[in-house]
């Protein structure tokens, strides 16, 4: 593993996890349910490492972010090349299931929370899919598509910018040190906020700039996308690629993205014609400037536990609908 404290972490947690299983069996009881009670994160048969919440077991899947192929890249000559790589993932918390990867719970949890178990679940999943992201790089493993600068996007919820006083980041950055995880590649997603909250938004984002944690902030459409960048300054911008247009105002975007550094990812790609859209806004944009764009949804991948179960080489003809989808985060 390129993580040994981790690695190291994960022995206890399975030992921990073992000693109990046993202990149950013994009682006649569920050895889930025991371990459940004994332990706030352990190991399940398969290596995962779940949470409880709400007496509910928590897991980690993730989906795939790729930069959009262009120019030569879009001919693939032989197995060294490759079509919309992926450049990140971006992890959900799904309830474990051991036959798939469970359903998506945050929302319908957060609901029956207070401030405090809210802030208590953000940060409970923010470590969760750390873990079960770094455990996955066992070096020279060929269908683990992981380098030292793959990220990981991780989201921040709403509550925990108005209810954490100061040091946003502190506490996650701790945590990551423990396990010697690499902060710098973790981006942490901003979730909305309204025109008057600005001020709140750039206090929090400065607070994790300290941390050194990388920060991505997201718009359902362009014009909102135009906006924020003129409030603050992210390091990436995600907006809604459903119904993307190629018009002025994309265009502009896009320039003005390239010429600040600012990251471009289209988001909840679910149908061809929004993948040719953001395709042909990719190609002009490199041919014009140089820029490289990313994007991300169901037109390529389905959130999964394991890394693994991603192809490095998925072409335009390989594509989903959300209406084949239940209870997939989009």
């Amino acid at each position: 593993m390129l993580f040994p404290t981790l690695d190291k972490y994960l022995a206890r947690l399975h030992d921990n996890s073992v000693h109990n299983g046993r202990a149950s069996v013994q009682s006649g009881q569920s050895p889930s349910i025991s371990v459940n009670r004994t332990h706030r994160v352990w190991l399940d048969a398969d290596g995962r490492v779940q949470g409880s919440y709400f007496n509910t077991a928590l897991t980690s899947v993730f989906q795939p972010i790729r930069q959009i192929a262009v120019g030569p890249e879009l001919e693939v000559t032989n197995s060294n090349k490759h079509v919309n790589e992926i450049i990140g993932y971006e992890g959900f918390a799904h309830s474990y299931s051991p036959n798939d990867n469970g359903l998506y719970l945050w929302k319908l949890l957060d609901h029956a929370a207070s401030d405090d178990e809210s802030i208590e679940l953000d940060r409970l999943c923010r470590m969760l899919h750390s873990i079960n992201f770094y455990r996955q790089s066992p070096e020279g493993d060929p269908r683990v598509h992981l380098t030292q600068n793959t990220a990981l996007y991780l989201s921040v919820h709403a509550r925990l910018l108005a209810a954490v006083d100061s040091n946003h980041g502190t506490a996650f950055r701790r945590i990551l040190k423990l396990l010697g995880l690499p902060h710098e590649n973790i981006v942490l997603q901003l979730p909305k906020i309204t025109p008057t909250q600005s001020w709140l938004l750039n206090y929090v984002m400065d607070n994790y700039r300290r941390n050194q944690f990388r920060l991505a902030i997201n718009a359902d459409t362009v014009a909102e996308a135009h906006s924020l960048l003129e409030r603050v300054r992210p390091d990436v911008l995600k907006i809604d690629g459903r119904g993307v247009i190629n018009d002025d105002a994309t265009r502009r975007l896009l320039d003005l993205t390239q010429q600040r550094g600012i990251q471009i990812i289209f988001k909840r790609l679910e149908k061809l014609r929004d993948f040719e859209s953001v395709q042909k806004l990719a190609q002009q944009a490199f041919v014009a400037n140089g820029a490289r764009i990313s994007a991300q949804g169901f037109f390529w991948d389905l959130p999964q536990a394991s890394l693994d179960a991603f192809s490095t080489t998925q072409r335009a003809d390989k594509f989903a609908t959300a209406s084949t989808l239940n209870g997939v985060p989009h």
